[in-house]
Formats: C-alpha cells, structure tokens, sequence
C-alpha cells in the first residue's frame, strides 16, 4: 500500500533528502508523513516546470531529491523536464499522479491525462512504471534504486 508513513520510510531508506511537489488529491494525502519527517526537506514550489528545475539545482550541489506531481503537471514541466533530464544528463526522479486513471478505465471518465502521461514519458525517454493499488512502498523504493543505479532518470506513475 503507498500510504504516507510507508512511503517516508521508503524515501528515508533510499536517501532521498529533498520532496519538491505540488501536492495532489492523491499525493497531497501523504502531506502529514512528509511534513512530520525530520529526514525530508519538503519544498513546496507554485509550478512542475519550477519542480524540475528546482529538483535539478540540488542534484548538481550534490543532494537526493524527487519530484512529486500530477500528470496534468508533466504535460506543463516539458521543457525543464528536456533540459534536466537530457541536456544536464542529471538522474532525475518523478512520482507523478495520474489522475483519473481507474475511472478513465471503467468508462467513467473523458479525462485524458491518463491517456497522454505513458505516451509522453516515452517521448522524453524517460524509463517508468504504473504503479496500481497492488503496488507497495518498497516497489517505489525499488524503482528509484534501479534508475540511481543505472544512473538516469525515472519515474512512478501512480494510477488515481
């Protein structure tokens, strides 16, 4: 389950010092478990485009952030997400919230966030995983090991 407390603990075991995010209806539910982290700096910015770009300032002084965001937000952060990611060449990581994922699924939704996020993804070349409710914390975990690992970019879609 990705809740905010198995979540934090994930972020805490993987390093991860800084969550820069805009907060979501899905996401926005971990705020308690990151506000109350003493290991986490959460940084709150009013763009995903500022996201990116303040995500990418500590990775070159040397610090371990992740992103998280909401699909409709990706779709805004293109070209940070471009320069960070390619021209920097910087390990980069996202959660991003796909909004309307489950009901887009049943027919009970037009929203075509979850239609655009993979394709777009894979656009910018950004290797990713849909994570759905079977999906724990330490599957988050994993993920963000492997792209740091591998040393490149990455991102979790949570389907909402």
């Amino acid at each position: 389950m990705l809740d905010g407390p198995s979540v934090v603990a994930a972020f805490g075991e993987c390093g991860i010092s800084h969550v820069i995010w805009i907060p979501d209806s899905e996401l926005g539910t971990w705020e308690p478990a990151l506000t109350a982290s003493p290991e986490l700096s959460l940084i709150r910015v009013c763009r995903e485009g500022e996201a990116i770009a303040v995500a990418g300032g500590l990775l070159l002084g040397g610090k371990r952030p992740i992103v998280l965001i909401q699909c409709i937000g990706l779709f805004e952060a293109g070209d940070a997400l471009r320069n960070v990611v390619h021209d920097l060449k910087l390990p980069l990581f996202l959660v991003v919230g796909l909004r309307g994922y489950y009901a887009y699924q049943e027919g009970k939704s037009r929203d075509t966030c979850p239609v655009f996020a993979e394709p777009i993804l894979k656009t910018w070349q950004i290797p990713y995983s849909l994570f759905e409710r079977r999906h724990t914390a330490a599957d988050l975990a994993q993920a963000y090991r492997q792209a740091q690992a591998e040393k490149r970019a990455g991102a979790v879609l949570i389907a909402e």
